[in-house]
């Protein structure tokens, strides 16, 4: 089966929606993470589970709070794939 443009362009399409979709739960997990490396240093508190708690916490408030987006997009994704393939029957 030869590859053409239309399932490059979906696959890619497929790809940069998943790192829209993750990258601002990835981005707070980081960010909280660097915050808790930094109070550990200044503290020299040195415990490795102290950051897994509170990085979860937060990259899920992100992930409640940015639901109906993230829903939005899944959507849009899913009704663009399935036009792709309707195209791609015909």
């Amino acid at each position: 089966m030869p590859i053409d443009e239309t399932m490059l362009d979906a696959v890619r399409v497929a790809l940069m929606t998943a790192i829209k979709i993750a990258a601002p739960m990835l981005a707070a997990g980081v960010a909280i993470g660097l915050l808790i490396s930094i109070v550990q240093s200044i503290t020299s508190i040195q415990d490795q589970t102290l950051t897994f708690v509170p990085k979860i916490f937060v990259m899920l408030a992100v992930a409640v709070v940015l639901l109906s987006w993230l829903a939005s997009r899944l959507a849009a994704f899913a009704a663009e794939m399935f036009d792709l393939t309707t195209l791609l029957r015909s």
